[in-house]
């Protein structure tokens, strides 16, 4: 049974977001609805030696945008881009720290991986100059809850603030608990979503190893195509999107400007395999269940869903099938989908955080982001992917689904506010 909550409904103020598809909502939405690629060669290093040299990169960030030079040079790349992401939606939000409890904000910003920058830099380090040489930085610089203490530094957020680390379901499992915390009178306000910074020659090493990423590097454009038929892995993305989630009472109180409610959220766990998802689909479609129980809502309430799509052959297919047997198959048949990860990549920890922003973006401006690079669909998928062409639509309920490794499944509900 459910907790009864609905007396208590959470809203979302602020939005902040670093793809490379734009560093601002509206940039990044409007290049999903054109359906531009983010994804190319990469620059970050020489990819003469490895299998996939393509993907989602920042190829000029400049962390002098959220601190001095050499404060920089003591946080990790994803810290830096959680603090970027976080700052603009905290500034979105409008919200005065002067006026607040600073006791009733908290952060759940989320890596999956955290400062792999600095595991494999200062590895490098160790073994060619010696412990000595060793950045006295370098445990604050790696662990995976720095991103979260870094905005709470910024802020002055004193309330509940941990790292949320479920690899790719990260950034849906950090918004869906502050959202619990809202919701069970633990904060008014919480500044949650995920960052991550893994286009690394050490992190590309590991995951070429286990063949999950595409090696389609002959035209990056085209690398990442969920759902279709010549799929043949995910391409990394880096970056960091983040939200501001607030009690509505709270939000109406001081005025805010509502984007839309988050309804529901649930959690599982396939308990099957450390990588591959269970082929029933058991563990999303039961995440999908829960989440519309918890919002009170029913499958046909459904109008879009944002899909996990991560473009590998197990994960679509996967997904079809959840989603089949979570609505019903007539329902799963009329409700569009679309997995952005085909123009933005695979951000792992960040991925649930620009979703959601992309969620609120269509229940805001009714418009659909297509999934692109889908000329030649899976048999085995068969939904209504919204192929290739923006879609206008009155979209009052999106869902957000984001699977990882270890079989965690997370899905959020929003809904547009009424007011």
């Amino acid at each position: 049974m459910a907790y009864s909550h609905h007396n208590n409904h959470v809203v979302v103020t602020g939005m902040g977001v670093i793809t490379s598809l734009g560093d601002t909502p509206e940039v990044f939405h409007s290049n999903l609805l054109n359906g531009v690629s983010g994804i190319s060669l990469i620059d970050a290093f020489d990819t003469a030696e490895y299998p996939c040299k393509i993907g989602s990169e920042l190829k000029d960030w400049d962390p002098t945008r959220v601190m001095d030079i050499k404060e920089s040079r003591r946080n990790d790349r994803y810290t830096q881009l959680a603090l970027y992401a976080s700052i603009e939606a905290f500034k979105d939000s409008g919200i005065d720290m002067s006026q607040e409890d600073p006791y009733r904000v908290g952060v759940f910003v989320g890596s999956g991986i955290g400062g792999m920058n600095t595991i494999e830099n200062q590895s490098f380090t160790l073994f060619e100059r010696g412990p000595r040489r060793v950045s006295p930085f370098m445990i604050p610089m790696l662990i995976a809850n720095m991103g979260c203490a870094r905005v709470a530094i910024e802020i002055g957020a004193k309330g509940p603030n941990f790292g949320i680390v479920s690899a790719c379901t990260t950034g849906t499992n950090s918004i869906g608990e502050a959202l619990r915390h809202i919701r069970y009178g633990d904060a008014d306000v919480m500044i949650a979503g995920g960052s991550e910074a893994s286009i690394t020659k050490l992190a590309y090493a590991g995951f070429c190893q286990m063949k999950a990423m595409s090696t389609a590097n002959d035209d990056p454009e085209k690398a990442s195509q969920p759902f279709n038929i010549g799929r043949d892995g995910f391409v990394m993305g880096e970056g960091a999107g983040v939200i501001v989630l607030e009690s509505l009472e709270h939000a109406q109180k001081r005025g805010a400007n509502i984007l839309c409610e988050v309804a529901g959220y649930g959690a599982t766990c396939d308990a099957y395999h450390i990588t591959a998802p269970d082929t029933s689909g058991k563990g999303l479609e039961n995440a999908v269940r829960i989440a519309l129980n918890d919002a009170g809502l029913q499958p046909e309430d459904v109008d879009y869903v944002n899909a996990h799509g991560t473009s590998t052959l197990y994960n679509d297919k996967i997904e079809t099938l959840a989603l089949k047997n979570a609505m019903g198959e007539d329902v799963a048949r009329k409700v569009k989908i679309s997995s952005t990860k085909s123009m933005t990549g695979h951000l792992l920890g960040a991925a649930g955080g620009i979703e959601a922003i992309t969620c609120i973006n269509i229940i805001r401006l009714g418009e659909i982001p297509p999934t692109i690079n889908l000329n030649d669909p899976d048999p085995e998928c068969d939904l209504d992917y919204v192929p290739n062409v923006k879609q206008s639509a009155d979209v009052k309920v999106a869902i957000s689904n984001n699977l990882g490794f270890g079989g965690h499944n997370g899905t959020l509900v929003f809904k547009k506010y009424e007011g």
